[in-house]
C-alpha cells in the first residue's frame, strides 16, 4: 500500500510533539489525525479505523495504558497497530503497555528519520502479514482441547473463546507450526517484529507468559539460553480439521 493509503492516529497532550509527529509523518504522505487524549482516541478511532495508532503513555484523563486496553476492545480495529510513544524506559512500563495490547515503544525524542523508518517498519506488517511459516494448508488445527482457527484468528480452549491479541496469536501460530521444534529466541523475534523493529530483551518473555497464562503452563516449555517449543502430549497430536 501506498503511504496515503495509511491511516495514522497520533495521540499526545503535548501540542508541539502532535505538531513534530504531523508534519514529519504527513510529508511521507499518510494521513494524520490527532487526539489530545485517551478519551479522545477511542471516540476518533471509532470513526476512522485507524491503520497504527502512536500512543503517549503519560496523559490526562486516561492514560496511554487503559486506552489501549479500550481500543482492543473495538471491533474492526482488532489488527490496528499500537506503538507507545513514551521517555519512560523502565521496565514495568513496557510489560503494562504489551500487556494491554500494544505491538510496539517508541522512545522520545526521535529523529525525524529514525521516527519515519519504525513507523514504515511497523507498517509492513500491517494486517497479520507476519512472517510466519504456515503450518500447513488446512484453516483449523486442534491439539487436544485447543483449537486455532488460522483464517478467522480465533482460538479455543475447551470450547472456550480466548482472548488473543495479533501478536500472541501469531506467536502461538508460529510455536504450534512446529510443535516440538526448539525456536530460537532470535527466529521469534525475526518472524513476529521483524529485523528492523526494536522492541525490549524482555518482550518475547512477557507474551510468552501472557500466552501460558491462557492456554497453560505445561505447553509452552522454555529451553535455557535457547528459546522455547510448544510440546503437546501424547493425546494432543495435532490434529488437521478441514
Amino acid at each position: 500500500m501506498e503511504p496515503d493509503n495509511y491511516k495514522i492516529l497520533l495521540v499526545d497532550d503535548e501540542k508541539d510533539i502532535l505538531e513534530f509527529l504531523s508534519y514529519n509523518l504527513k510529508k511521507e504522505g499518510y494521513q494524520i489525525y490527532t487526539a489530545t487524549n485517551g478519551k479522545q482516541a477511542i471516540k476518533l478511532a471509532k470513526e476512522i479505523y485507524p491503520h497504527l495508532i502512536i500512543l503517549d503513555v503519560m496523559m490526562p484523563e486516561m492514560d496511554g495504558i487503559e486506552a489501549c486496553e479500550k481500543l482492543r476492545e473495538i471491533s474492526g480495529l482488532e489488527n490496528a497497530l499500537i506503538a507507545f510513544l513514551t521517555a519512560r524506559s523502565e521496565d514495568y512500563s513496557q510489560i503494562a503497555g504489551f500487556d494491554a495490547g500494544g505491538d510496539d515503544y517508541i522512545s522520545k525524542p526521535i529523529k525525524p528519520k529514525v521516527l519515519i523508518s519504525r513507523v514504515m517498519a511497523l507498517l509492513k506488517r500491517y494486517g497479520g502479514h507476519a512472517a510466519i511459516s504456515e503450518p500447513t494448508t488446512n484453516n483449523v488445527l486442534k491439539y487436544g482441547d485447543i483449537i486455532i482457527d488460522k483464517e478467522k484468528h480465533l482460538v479455543y480452549l475447551d470450547d472456550s473463546e480466548l482472548s488473543l491479541p495479533r501478536k500472541e496469536f501469531n506467536l502461538l501460530l508460529l510455536l504450534t507450526s512446529k510443535p516440538s521444534k526448539v525456536f530460537t529466541r532470535d527466529e521469534i523475534f525475526n518472524q513476529i517484529w521483524g529485523n528492523d523493529i526494536f522492541v525490549g530483551d524482555r518482550t518475547i518473555d512477557v507474551y510468552i507468559r501472557k500466552l501460558r497464562e491462557k492456554i497453560g503452563e505445561q505447553r509452552i516449555i522454555t529451553i535455557k539460553g535457547v528459546g522455547y517449543k510448544f510440546e503437546p502430549s501424547v493425546q494432543e497430536k495435532v490434529r488437521q480439521v478441514n
